[in-house]
């Protein structure tokens, strides 16, 4: 049988990392991706090749568009055809602040991050599915890492939260275009997970949540999102596509 394939963007850390090592642990061979080819990359690729998985670095910008097709070539000679995207790579915003002072460089760049690039390397993605024959044996899916705050505002990051929720529409329409070719679609949203994009702000949010802002009291961990990540990349929630899944120990959850 051929074996599953994932490109994971974002992956020399935090929740890209603990997805790419989830994804290793279930078979899959696996390309890392950041904007450098740095010691951070071959670091987190080194890591995810000592679990016995087959690896690849892969270094590009995920907001140059140009360079999808070629990345995605250079992806599958090294490891053999693709079988799965996660689009997990994002920024936050360049300062947290009153909306009434968020400049235009902010909100361009989460825009570009966040949902342009995840739009544009799922189509490049799709297309070279659908021009070739696929094992039908093999399960193909696109996984989109976006956030809670796709849904609820926090207002010192406006431009954010505006870009995930456009993200989360990125998935849905990818979804509906995706299904008839047998390809899912998930959106994956994570709440206050430990990261070091969240490490200025995460003691507050522990705080919080053993207060009761989240239903389990503590924030998640990166290898916990992996998990759900390889779950559904690896087909474990048949007939599903199209799915958010908040995995936000319920923070969500109205309450009176």
């Amino acid at each position: 049988m051929s074996e599953q394939v994932a490109l994971v963007t974002g992956s020399s850390r935090g929740i890209g990392l603990g997805a790419a090592k989830a994804l290793a642990g279930q078979g899959f061979a696996v390309a890392l991706n950041g904007p450098f080819d740095d010691a951070e990359l071959r670091g987190a690729a080194d890591a995810v090749r000592a679990m016995g998985a087959r690896v690849a670095a892969a270094p590009f910008d995920v907001t140059d568009l140009a360079a999808h097709d070629a990345a995605l070539a250079r992806i599958e000679a090294e490891l053999g055809p693709l079988t799965t995207l996660v689009n997990n790579a994002g920024v936050g915003v360049m300062q947290r602040g009153d909306p009434l002072e968020a400049g235009e460089e902010s909100w361009d760049r989460c825009l570009e991050v966040n949902a342009k690039a995840a739009f544009f390397l799922t189509q490049a993605f799709a297309r070279r599915l659908l021009a070739r024959e696929r094992d039908e044996r093999l399960f193909h899916a696109v996984v989109n890492v976006t956030s809670s705050n796709a849904v609820a505002v926090a207002v010192p990051r406006a431009e954010y939260c505006a870009s995930k929720a456009a993200a989360a529409m990125v998935s849905k329409t990818w979804a509906v275009r995706l299904g008839p070719e047998n390809i899912a679609v998930y959106d994956v949203q994570p709440g206050l997970i430990a990261t070091e994009m969240t490490a200025p702000v995460i003691a507050q949010y522990e705080d919080r949540a053993k207060d009761g802002l989240t239903l389990f009291p503590r924030v998640g961990q990166p290898e916990e999102i992996g998990a759900i990540i390889a779950t559904l990349a690896s087909g474990k929630m048949p007939y599903t596509t199209g799915q958010t899944i908040s995995a936000d120990a319920g923070m969500l959850v109205p309450r009176f």
